[in-house]
């Protein structure tokens, strides 16, 4: 049974975000990535089809779904909170996935934010990796 197309964003192609925002690619979903260096957005894009954006934001906007694969708390508040973040960008309802472990202050930073406009959740990588592909399948 082939799940529900949705629109998705994928911020973040290290990797492990790499392939995993091409598994919601392949498996029909409309997806949008987001990477510090385009050229690596743009290789996504000519392997993958979908679209790149110069921002979190960008990317984000009209998504169903985010998820997020940056390499630290840092990174993780910036791409997700800051002025371009991908919060800024989803609409009310939209689930942003941060795919890597957190540290426990930095859940709670996010905890306020998830009421006003997003659910922000946390999760381990690992589970990610095997999950997204099922998602898809």
């Amino acid at each position: 049974m082939q799940p529900e197309s949705m629109r998705t964003a994928f911020v973040g192609l290290g990797v492990m975000g790499y392939p995993m925002a091409g598994f919601l690619a392949k498996g029909g979903h409309a997806t949008a990535v987001y990477n510090r260096t385009a050229s690596k957005a743009e290789k996504w894009v000519a392997e993958f089809g979908g679209s790149s954006a110069n921002t979190p934001r960008k990317a984000a906007t009209g998504a169903d779904m985010v998820f997020c694969c940056v390499g630290n708390d840092d990174d993780v508040r910036d791409v997700i909170l800051g002025e371009d973040g991908a919060l800024n960008g989803v609409e009310r309802g939209a689930i942003i996935v941060d795919t890597r472990r957190l540290r426990q202050a930095s859940r709670e930073r996010f905890m306020p934010q998830r009421q006003q406009r997003a659910w922000v959740f946390s999760t381990h990588p690992y589970l990610v990796a095997r999950r997204v592909p099922r998602m898809v399948s």
